[in-house]
């Protein structure tokens, strides 16, 4: 059995199992595909391909021992044992560089960080780091020093940001599922702009060590997968923490919750934007489409109303720490001089912010939670656009100034954020497309450590929707590797 673009991170990791298929063969077959596609496409800025091959093999070592032991002995340990990942790259994967979307020659790491440990731990083979902007700012993915990453549903289009090489390798099919980060709404951007599910889980869920905070804890790593299993099954298996983390939820095993019935959910559906110093406003295309979620929502059963969480003035919160993670990264770069002009103005305002307004925004956050959290007195979850308006073609965001590029920024991307400040987690579902053929998403947010709760409402509009039957076309893929 050959396994094809179509199989998913467990189909995968079943057939690998089964002895259907070898993680050679799989992994030869991925790195194909992403041959065929780099110079088009451009999803990877590392590609590891001796490494991942002498993983491969000794994955297939592993699953014949397991195999002559019995079925299924090393699924409990090893869920993903032989199955070709990617991670975004502002991970550690021991031995390669990571450059974070920077330019210039960086030295390779010595250790994975935690989450790539993990998903060794857990048997994955590490395929590649995906391209991402420079240190994750912006919600596109290009610059000068990897060019321009590109969507697989439309070529002259971001997949977004700053995940995006995640994502465009995910709805490609050159990979089942892969990591990404979420500063800013940096996992379910790209998803909702590439037609993919996408799970930015609670600060803590998966390990951001060798940083015990990234960008003063707004940052998480997420998820992303084509269906909400595969996004659950990879959250799982990169789940945990270091003995140093700074916050340690409690264990969860999202992947039982895929399928469960939630029962009849009070769903706030949730349009207006959250108060931000320039305009933003959500465009009639993707109303329609959220509004349209809801209303399935309402068909399965459950009571949705329109209601807004009482953000106030939680941007004054974020633009601290944001931009002081920001000077932190600058600080650490081994060539500041070759930095975007915007990265090295935002380390100069967050070294401004850095003190008494950073500690001010930093305890901010038990308010927020307090009145953030009553609104889930009156309602389970939320129901919100992931962004304001559809991807932007490649180019538009990139020689803008910095202010320029903020207000862009803002009126296309003005949901995301306010979940970085609080922590807590949400998800990405596909909401449909416009009319011009471009993916757009819908965000189910919910309070702590609600990332069963929010996958069981996801399944349930995936069985309903079957977005994972939809693929690009004619497909970015395999235009030169075998079918």
């Amino acid at each position: 059995m050959t396994l094809d673009r179509s199989e998913g991170l467990a189909e995968t990791a079943r057939a690998l199992a089964a002895g259907e298929v070898t993680s050679r063969a799989l992994v030869e077959r991925t790195l194909a595909r992403i041959a065929a596609t780099q110079s088009g496409l451009n999803a990877f800025r590392i590609v590891r391909t001796e490494a991942a091959l002498a993983e491969a093999e000794a994955a297939d070592r592993e699953l014949a021992a397991a195999a002559d032991r019995g079925p299924a002995s090393h699924s409990a340990h090893k869920p993903l044992l032989g199955v070709p990942v990617a991670v975004k790259d502002d991970m550690d994967v021991a031995g390669e560089p990571t450059a974070f979307g920077c330019c210039g020659e960086f030295p390779p790491v010595p250790e994975d960080g935690e989450a790539v440990r993990r998903l060794r731990a857990a048997g994955a083979v590490i395929i590649g780091k995906t391209n991402t902007c420079e240190f994750g700012q912006w919600p596109f993915t290009e610059g000068p020093a990897f060019g321009a990453t590109r969507n697989p549903w439309s070529a002259e289009h971001t997949p977004g940001g700053s995940s995006g090489g995640s994502a465009a390798a995910v709805a490609a099919g050159l990979v089942p599922a892969a990591l990404g980060s979420d500063g800013a709404g940096s996992v379910r951007i790209p998803a909702a702009w590439t037609h993919l599910v996408g799970i930015k889980p609670q600060r803590g869920r998966i390990s951001t060590w060798p940083r015990g905070e990234s960008f003063q804890g707004i940052t998480v790593n997420g998820t992303l997968a084509r269906t909400v299993a595969d996004a659950a099954l990879l959250l799982d298996a990169a789940s945990g923490n270091h003995p140093q983390d700074p916050h340690k939820p409690p264990a969860l095993d999202v992947s039982r919750a895929v399928g469960r019935d939630p029962g009849r959910l009070r769903i706030a559906l949730s349009l207006k934007p959250p108060f931000t110093a320039v305009p933003a406003r959500l465009l009639p295309e993707v109303r329609t489409r959220v509004v349209e979620l809801a209303e399935r929502l309402a068909a399965l059963g459950h009571f949705v109303e329109e209601a807004d969480p009482p953000y106030g003035q939680i941007g004054l919160t974020f633009v601290p720490r944001a931009t002081a993670g920001i000077a932190e990264r600058v600080g650490e770069a081994p060539f500041p001089a070759l930095l975007d002009r915007r990265t090295r103005d935002a380390a100069r305002l967050g070294r401004l912010l850095g003190g008494a307004p950073l500690r001010a925004a930093r305890r901010a956050e038990t308010v927020l939670h307090r009145r953030i959290g009553s609104f889930f007195t009156s309602y389970d979850v939320v129901l919100a656009p992931t962004t304001a308006a559809p991807p932007p073609r490649i180019g538009a965001l990139l020689e803008l100034s910095g202010f320029a590029t903020d207000r862009a920024m803002i009126a296309a991307c003005p949901y995301a954020w306010p979940w970085n400040v609080l922590g807590w987690p949400g998800v990405n579902v596909p909401a449909g497309f416009t009319p011009d053929g471009l993916p757009v998403g819908a965000q189910l947010l919910g309070p702590a450590h609600s990332e069963p709760l929010l996958v069981q409402v996801a399944a349930q509009l995936e069985a309903e929707l079957r977005w994972a039957e939809k693929w690009p076309s004619p497909p970015v893929t395999e235009r030169s590797a075998a079918a």
